[in-house]
């Protein structure tokens, strides 16, 4: 009798597949946001935490670290690219790179600090659920050293 795999466990996606993904996502988000209201709102906000969430449900478990280091990379990489071509979206017209980059990241770190929390919270659960299935091993657990007698 197979066990059905449980939602911690249904994850098969390579890890390459889910960041670009998650990225051409956001850049259609982050188009849509800017075409609305000619500004990057809260509704870039929702699209990021739950593309973070998706991200951490979709990937393969070998590939669980791309996913754990993505949603910092990904909303700091949305941001240079917004100060860029659209700085007013993100900061101050007359505002350098650095401090867009830093006024864009602080207008929308809640949704930074959601998407990664929930990110490493899921991870860490499909990884224990994961061992607990017995679908991936334990580490061995590391034997004392013995002392050489001379």
């Amino acid at each position: 009798m197979s066990s059905r795999r449980t939602l911690w466990e249904e994850g098969r996606q390579p890890g390459r597949l889910v960041t670009h993904t998650a990225a051409a996502v956001a850049l259609l988000v982050v188009i849509l946001d800017l075409a609305l209201t000619d500004d990057i709102t809260w509704i870039f906000d929702v699209a990021f935490v739950l593309l973070c969430l998706a991200s951490a449900l979709t990937v393969r478990p070998r590939d669980f670290f791309m996913v754990g280091v993505f949603p910092p990379l990904l909303m700091a990489v949305t941001i240079v690219i917004l100060a860029v071509v659209a700085r007013g979206s993100v900061a101050d017209e007359r505002d350098g790179l650095v401090q867009a980059l830093v006024s864009g990241l602080a207008h929308h770190a809640g949704a930074l600090v959601t998407g990664y929390a929930l990110t490493l919270a899921v991870l860490a659960l499909r990884q224990v659920a994961l061992r607990n299935s017995g679908r991936i091993r334990r580490r061995p657990a590391s034997r004392p050293r013995q002392a050489h007698h001379a």
